[in-house]
């Protein structure tokens, strides 16, 4: 557990939080709102304990939203939390056939800048990205996730602060929790690529294992050069219709 006792931390899921944030109170919204926690959760991918799952199922959990692709899916299926039924969204994420040939830290910095900008520019990624917004406007507690939580998770959980009225720098302040929270998890990985490439490979694939504001705000560029604002996004980008929206806000708010 955190400093406020009734924040729940997994070890073996590290970036997993409520939407709300990790403070006793929701995140504040631009018209003096909170964002209501218990509602929302996102996540890494849920190789958990007993006792991890049992926590999950205490939150009355009613879905689980995969984010990640097939093989993804397929290497770690997620652990089965009683209650909760599963739902899978294949969003595209970092091309790793890609990342395994890269030769400098330039280069995995423009594979994820070009994965930010494909959240936008992507139809199938839009698509999938639609569906996921519908199935949470259906009601809570669910829960979200890819496999480090960072990228597909942290685009979603972006879009719905915003639905919110959560201020960008809140959001963007959020979203690089990430680089705190999976400390551990991010630590793990870098071993084993060391372990396989050698140090100097950690070095090079850094960029694609950590949040950073900038691929964030590469997608909020793509969104404003396509459909001239978020707002606009959401409605024909991702197809929602206004009253999803709704329904969306206010769950997400207190």
């Amino acid at each position: 557990m955190s400093e406020h006792d009734d924040v729940l931390r997994l070890a073996s899921a590290d970036n997993f939080r409520d939407l709300a944030g990790m403070g006793a109170r929701g995140y504040a919204t631009r018209d003096g709102h909170t964002v209501a926690r218990g509602v929302f959760y996102r996540s890494n991918e849920l190789r958990l304990t007993d006792d991890e799952t049992q926590s999950l199922v205490d939150l009355g959990l009613r879905a689980v939203l995969d984010l990640r692709s097939h093989p993804e899916v397929e290497r770690h299926p997620d652990h089965e939390i009683p209650g909760a039924a599963w739902h899978h969204f294949d969003v595209i994420g970092i091309p790793m056939e890609e990342v395994w040939g890269l030769q400098t830290r330039e280069d995995a910095v423009a594979v994820m800048h070009r994965v930010y900008a494909s959240f936008v520019e992507s139809e199938h990624s839009r698509t999938e990205f639609g569906q996921l917004l519908r199935q949470l406007s259906s009601g809570g507690p669910q829960l979200f996730h890819c496999s480090a939580g960072k990228d597909r998770t942290g685009w979603a959980a972006a879009l719905l602060l915003h639905v919110a009225g959560v201020d960008d720098a809140t959001i963007e302040s959020d979203y690089l929790l990430t680089n705190a929270m999976a400390a551990g998890s991010r630590g793990r990985v870098e071993n084993l690529i060391a372990e396989a490439q050698g140090e100097d490979f950690v070095h090079v694939l850094e960029p694609t294992l950590i949040a950073d504001v900038g691929y964030l705000r590469t997608a909020r560029s793509a969104v404003d050069r396509a459909y001239g604002g978020l707002d606009a996004y959401l409605r024909d980008g991702l197809g929602l219709e206004e009253t999803t929206l709704d329904r969306l806000r206010s769950l997400l708010r207190s």
